[in-house]
């Protein structure tokens, strides 16, 4: 099945932000082996992007690396032109750049929050905008795919299970999931498809102090019923399907790559 559908996103182009490293690095070489030109997004790791790009570049595919802060409005709106003026046209944006800023509630700083909440809520806000003005002015290109445009939120099994010590984060998250369906609502009249990706512990350098020693990792694994910790291609592989036509009938919907965490809330307090 997986070699069937190797290039179900020939000719698209792709936005991925926050493509430096982690689940988004995993998801922007996904897209680039399923056929995308690729925009590689970061802030600030010039290496991971370069790297970003050179996986999708072996892979065949086309890629385009663009830094930009995703919580300025600016060079949100810069990026997007960029985008078009390199490929021309737009079919997928993934909103993938997130931070964390963990304090206690007492010791949390307005600054951890606006920066928290400016790059996980504002963040998608600025690109889901920016991408959906050119789903709208564009239709839909029969010739790659039956939607207008896909954009895809990657979330938090934090957007419905609480998180004591990181007040902004889960917030972030949790503010995240009402925009994706109130987005889905809206747009899906106009053949844009809007859903999330909730993942659950994965691992990637932002939360390898809890799983890179025995112990982390065996508290870690015993909050996931199905006895693993996640892969960023295990949330590339969900992405990319999103994307397709495949999943052409799907919008408004969350899907939780979690392991079975979120099935006993109380594992990942």
């Amino acid at each position: 099945m997986e070699a069937a559908n190797a290039k179900r996103l020939q000719n698209q182009v792709a936005i991925v932000t926050g493509a430096s490293s982690g689940i988004g690095q995993g998801i922007a070489i996904r897209l680039g082996q399923h056929g995308a030109n690729v925009v590689v997004n970061y802030h600030s790791d010039d290496e991971g992007a370069q790297a970003t790009k050179d996986q999708i570049e072996a892979a065949g595919g086309k890629a385009l690396v663009i830094k930009a802060d995703v919580s300025k409005e600016e060079e949100v709106e810069a990026m997007f032109q960029t985008a078009l003026d390199t490929f021309g046209t737009l079919d997928i944006l993934v909103n993938n750049a997130g931070i964390q800023k963990d304090a206690a509630l007492v010791d949390m700083t307005l600054d951890q929050w606006n920066k928290v909440i400016g790059t996980n809520l504002t963040g998608p806000f600025l690109c889901a905008r920016a991408a959906s003005k050119i789903f709208l002015k564009q239709g839909i290109r029969k010739e790659v795919s039956r939607a207008a445009g896909k954009i895809i939120f990657i979330s938090s099994v934090h957007d419905i299970i609480p998180w004591a010590g990181h007040v902004n984060y889960a917030t972030s998250k949790g503010g995240v999931a009402m925009m994706m369906k109130t987005m889905a609502q809206e747009l899906a009249p106009q053949g844009i498809r809007v859903n999330s990706i909730s993942p659950g512990a994965i691992k990637t350098d932002i939360n390898k102090e809890d799983w890179s020693s025995r112990e982390g990792e065996e508290k870690m694994l015993s909050q996931i019923p199905y006895g693993r910790i996640g892969e960023p291609d295990d949330i590339a592989r969900v992405a990319a399907w999103l994307a397709s036509d495949e999943a052409d009938y799907v919008a408004g919907a969350t899907i939780y790559v979690d392991g079975g965490m979120t099935l006993f809330p109380s594992f990942a307090e």
